[in-house]
């Protein structure tokens, strides 16, 4: 009896990693809903640092040192959310803000959930290697069949459409 249950949740574990590994291979996410997701994470940071030298220039004038203070912190601020959103949000749930609005999770290669590890490996190791050979590491995902950026190859990620 204890054979037989064993067997079957042996068989249940296979057929989700298949099917997961099958939604994986079947759904990669189309190379303009990617660049709309890395827009939207990026417009977030680059508002935080407008808005605060916005008001550092509102602060203006004599208050020379408090609209100093006011930039430093709006980029400290800046990449505190960059570290949330990019590490810890997609560590956690696969996704930054610019992918949960445009309906796209990072998971690992094999259909598996993303980790932290992998996602601040991808996100701040990745992209900055993707961003110094000239773009041309984002626009791999484009080329490539299984839409596979230089980033994902470094982490052992591909981005998927739900639903």
């Amino acid at each position: 009896m204890t054979a037989r249950v064993e067997e079957a949740a042996v068989t249940r574990t296979h057929s989700r990693t298949h099917s997961r590994k099958q939604l994986v291979e079947s759904r990669p996410a189309p190379f303009a809903l990617r660049c709309g997701a890395i827009l939207i994470d990026y417009i977030v940071l680059v508002g935080i640092v407008v808005f605060s030298a916005l008001m550092a220039r509102m602060l203006g004038g004599g208050a020379r040192t408090a609209a100093s203070s006011a930039e430093t912190v709006g980029v400290l601020i800046a990449i505190a959310v960059a570290v949330l959103n990019q590490g810890v949000l997609a560590g956690f749930t696969g996704r930054t803000l610019g992918k949960w609005a445009t309906g796209l999770r990072v998971q690992r290669k094999n259909g598996a959930e993303l980790e932290m590890g992998r996602a601040f490996l991808r996100h701040f190791v990745g992209y900055p290697l993707s961003f110094l050979t000239l773009g041309l590491g984002f626009l791999m995902a484009a080329l490539s069949t299984r839409g596979r950026a230089l980033h994902d190859l470094i982490a052992g990620t591909i981005v998927v459409r739900e639903g």
